[in-house]
């Protein structure tokens, strides 16, 4: 009988919840359609949570509220999609309930369930219900009745537990997504089976932690895409960042802001930072607004409606192939780039390349995402061009993390990429492609359009805020208060590589018109040059020049 929980079982109970979570990600994933389709919650909560054991394991906490408090600021930071937001959310109300706590009764533990409950209800702006929201909060109530009866610890936990895998098994009623698709939520199985995993810890029963399904058969075990339209997705792009505070800027007005151009928003934040996970259709503006509260340490940027699209192609796949015992040929070669702008992704696509990873300048992508990438490419050698130089050691990192090959040609701009792209062969070795991919981009000559965030020296060139400025190579060539005096410079820089072609791509805060017009003018100083424009959609550089 348990009567209390201190910080050494917590820290069990926690460790116990983050490891069921990973060895059930895939069956959680395979549930996962709401919003259609979000990522994977399974392996969203499964990062988010794993980053917070790490951090546990580091300690021997002196009691209960040091241990949460760890768990909670752990979880924030390393919080992934709309589940894992939702789940530091609970933690981090839970957290607060037992702060400076030795240890927390079973009464003291079901109201910090429910303060939990509390705080993730009131970050995310339009609570859904048929979510891991209702699920944590009928459980969360659950075990207040119970302790409030006199219940221990796992009699506590047992109720929640009870309650709370009814409320999971009616969500394929309450959410009419998940009623088209037959399933229960994924994030509500998750909660679910880390709580099982906590009771199993309580009673020191962790090595037979339960793997445990919906509980009701008249539920499917995944979701089906083709029950939905890709078109039926609103909002194609889901956001996910963090930002450092400098200010004393409200964060509810960045959720009310929020509220106005996407849905799924929520909004964390502390006294150090702000997490925010939003669906939208303009990055861009998400960002610029968001910059207005403090530096982005962190941008995760994903779309919805392209994971759909290939999720439907998986399922006509496996549809269609004869059943065999044979796993499937893995390819030998393939192809990771990183980029941001669907028309950049798009052209790396149309070129060969098997996963794109979005990211780019302020929002470089971490050594797990690349890697992740890796794994999803599925070939024994995988390229990989980082299109950055801040991106470039992240991906060499991932040479010792997988068993695949993994050669990482040092592209530093788009334009280098997507030469080494055109340059592939298939047919070469390893060797071979490395060498003529590594060349191609060395040709390149990149010239960046961008503007001036704040007052600074750069190059020894004193900068204003706003003024636009022409990087060439990342060394910067010119700033001037209006773009059109930046032309001649540009193509100057760009004659000196005596180029045969030009191409502009143009960013997202471009329009066509105003596009045509730049490629026009700096046509006009560049004879006998084919140049070529494409919106390359890109966030940060108005345009981004390649002379080759």
């Amino acid at each position: 009988m348990r009567e209390t929980i201190d910080g050494a079982l917590f820290k069990d109970m926690f460790t116990a919840g983050a490891l069921i979570v990973e060895e059930n990600r895939q069956a959680i994933n395979e549930l996962n359609v709401f919003p259609v389709p979000d990522g994977d919650t399974g392996t969203n909560m499964s990062l988010t949570m794993d980053n917070a054991r790490s951090a546990l394991s580091a300690i021997e906490p002196s009691g209960i509220g040091e241990a949460a408090d760890i768990t909670a600021n752990a979880l924030l930071r390393g919080a992934r999609g709309n589940s894992g937001v939702i789940l530091s959310l609970l933690f981090r109300g839970f957290a607060r309930a037992v702060k400076d706590k030795k240890t927390a009764d079973s009464k003291e533990f079901s109201a910090a369930l429910t303060e939990g409950v509390a705080a993730a209800y009131k970050a995310v702006m339009k609570p859904s219900e048929g979510t891991i929201l209702t699920v944590s909060r009928i459980a969360a109530a659950a075990a207040c009745e119970a302790a409030e009866n006199g219940l221990d610890i796992e009699g506590t936990l047992k109720a929640a537990i009870d309650a709370g895998y009814i409320a999971l098994a009616e969500t394929v009623e309450q959410n009419p997504v998940l009623k088209k698709a037959g399933v229960i939520d994924a994030g509500g199985k998750g909660y679910m089976l880390m709580l099982d995993a906590m009771l199993s810890s309580v009673k020191g029963e962790a090595q037979a932690w339960p793997v445990v399904g919906a509980r009701s058969p008249e539920t499917r075990e995944k979701a089906v895409f083709s029950d939905f339209e890709t078109e039926d997705i609103n909002f194609i792009y889901c956001t996910e960042f963090i930002i450092s505070r400098s200010n004393k800027k409200d964060p509810q007005l960045l959720s009310e802001f929020l509220g106005g151009v996407g849905d799924s928003v929520v909004v964390v934040d502390d006294d150090e930072l702000i997490k925010v996970h939003v669906h939208n259709n303009c990055p861009g503006e998400v960002l610029t607004e968001a910059l207005t509260y403090g530096s982005l340490l962190t941008v995760k940027i994903e779309n919805m409606r392209e994971q759909h699209t290939e999720n439907l192609s998986r399922e006509k796949h496996s549809s269609t192939s004869s059943v065999t015992t044979e796993p499937a040929a893995e390819k030998d070669t393939a192809v990771v780039a990183i980029c941001a702008g669907e028309g950049l992704a798009q052209l790396f696509r149309e070129l060969g390349a098997d996963f794109i990873i979005s990211g780019g300048q302020t929002m470089n992508p971490s050594t797990e995402d690349i890697l992740e990438g890796i794994e999803k490419a599925g070939a024994r050698t995988v390229f990989v061009l980082p299109n950055n130089k801040n991106i470039i050691l992240a991906a060499e990192q991932c040479r010792a993390l997988t068993d695949r090959n993994v050669i990482v040609i040092p592209t530093t701009t788009v334009p280098q990429g997507i030469s080494a792209m055109m340059v592939m062969d298939m047919g070469a070795s390893d060797e071979e492609n490395s060498a003529s991919m590594t060349e191609a981009a060395a040709a390149v000559r990149t010239v960046s359009v961008t503007y001036a965030a704040r007052d600074s020296v750069f190059d020894g060139t004193e900068i204003s805020e706003g003024d636009y400025i022409a990087l060439c190579d990342g060394k910067l060539m010119g700033t001037e208060l209006e773009l059109e005096a930046l032309i001649p410079k540009i193509s100057e820089a760009l004659l000196e590589q005596s180029p045969s072609c030009v191409t502009v791509f143009y960013g997202s805060d471009v329009n066509a018109g105003e596009a045509e017009a730049f490629s026009s003018a700096l046509g006009e100083l560049m004879h006998d040059v084919d140049l070529v424009l494409l919106d390359g959609g890109q966030p940060v550089y108005y345009y981004l020049i390649s002379a080759e």
